[in-house]
């Protein structure tokens, strides 16, 4: 059985899909672009700002459904520009403590991202 996660702290979908899909003891986080839950900005000119934004909004779904940054397994990072990789590593590693073992994850320089964007990040966790 599918159980759609929404949380009113992080952004609305700007399309048909879920910020998230729980099956089981599994969730399916959509990719989250640092767009603010409430104003609607997008932080679209300062890299690290907008990767804790994205994260903020990763946490917001995780919370909705009764997890936290160490349910995460798997992250998929997707970047408009690979020499912002270094600043994006250290922000998205604050957020999970050092815990080990980290998630799994690969990341990706892609020409272009929804709302022209700098970083989205997709995550699946577990119960």
């Amino acid at each position: 059985m599918k159980k759609q996660i929404t949380s009113n702290d992080a952004p609305a979908p700007i399309g048909p899909y879920s910020q998230a899909i729980q099956t089981g003891g599994i969730m399916f986080i959509s990719g989250q672009i640092p767009m603010n839950a409430l104003t609607n900005e997008i932080i679209t000119n300062d890299i690290e700002l907008a990767t804790h934004l994205v994260m903020e909004n990763l946490r917001a779904i995780l919370a909705e459904a009764d997890m936290n940054f160490g349910n995460i397994v798997k992250t998929s990072i997707f970047l408009k520009d690979m020499n912002d990789f270094a600043t994006v590593n250290e922000v998205y590693g604050g957020y999970f403590n050092g815990r080990t073992p980290a998630p799994a994850r690969e990341t990706l320089q892609v020409a272009k991202l929804p709302k022209d964007v700098q970083v989205e990040i997709s995550a699946i966790a577990v119960k």
